[in-house]
């Protein structure tokens, strides 16, 4: 089976050399090319209308993001190779991290659609944040670039600085078009379907062809609430008080007196212009998946 692989420079000698092996491995005639993680969606999109049946992408989650949109409504598939940190997609998707077992998945495995989401024309295939996430993922990448921390301390520092400073938002959601509410809240969620939130399986999704978002909204606290809540949710111990999900979404509108908004698309942050329209694009995707 002859394919393209994506791969972004910056994965250094030791996992270019293991990807190569992998795919050796594999039996796959593979090419492998370099490409900045800018260019990832733009050099996927060429190989779709080029008529390749599979792309695949060794990277994290904002590299297989990228290439996803830009396969989204087309029948080329995605094939996932994990190299980042988290890897949320190839998790959910039951692709093992081991670069030889995804390799083996990639060239045995069968090709399945899921649902990916889109905000304001951008998609994205794990989940959207307004709020405490994006404050904290700036101030982390503003860390790491100034003064080279490691991007777990970064992280640490940023989220107790952020909390500490934080103002909710004032949002207001029209949820499928006909139910709109004000809310204040420090944080908005929207995953493309349902995240799971209670232990052990915390921040995991069952499916991904549901065809629903994962809207939740965290309940207004003063800081030490916040902070008590927030530590909750990341050990995937929260409380009733603590975040409200609004059931059957497909389409959601967020608007807010704010000219720009900070939004996190799959672990990356932007400022978005409101109105923000998100809604769920049912089985968009081709993957390749374990049999």
């Amino acid at each position: 089976m002859a394919l393209t692989v994506l791969v972004n420079p910056g994965a250094g000698d030791e996992q270019s050399s293991a990807l190569a092996e992998a795919l050796k491995s594999a039996g796959l005639d593979a090419s492998v090319e370099e490409v900045e993680g800018k260019d990832i969606a733009k050099r996927t999109a060429e190989l779709a209308r080029r008529g390749d049946p599979t792309v695949a992408v060794a990277g994290g989650d904002g590299s297989i993001s990228a290439a996803a949109g830009a396969l989204a409504g087309t029948d080329t598939a995605l094939g996932i190779l994990p190299l980042g940190t988290l890897n949320h997609l190839a998790r959910d998707l039951k692709i093992p991290f081991d670069l030889e077992a995804a390799a083996e998945i990639l060239a045995n495995g069968k090709r399945r659609k899921i649902d990916v989401a889109e905000l304001n024309g951008r998609h994205f295939v794990n989940n959207s944040a307004i709020g405490i996430y994006p404050l904290m993922v700036v101030d982390r990448e503003s860390q790491q670039h100034r003064l080279g921390r490691s991007k777990r301390l970064a992280m640490l520092v940023a989220s107790f600085r952020t909390l500490v400073r934080f103002h909710h938002e004032r949002l207001r959601l029209l949820v499928n078009e006909s139910e709109s509410e004000l809310i204040d809240t420090p944080l908005l969620f929207v995953g493309n379907n349902d995240y799971r939130l209670a232990c052990p399986a915390a921040g995991k999704r069952d499916r991904l062809d549901d065809g629903r978002l994962c809207v939740l909204l965290m309940r207004k606290k003063g800081v030490p609430g916040l902070l008590a809540a927030t530590f909750r949710a990341l050990v995937g111990l929260t409380r009733p008080d603590d975040m409200i999900q609004i059931e059957d979404v497909t389409r959601l509108r967020v608007s807010s007196s704010r000219h720009e908004i900070e939004v996190s698309l799959d672990g990356e942050t932007q400022c978005f212009e409101p109105p923000l329209d998100y809604k769920i694009r049912p089985l968009a995707l081709t993957v390749i998946a374990p049999a």
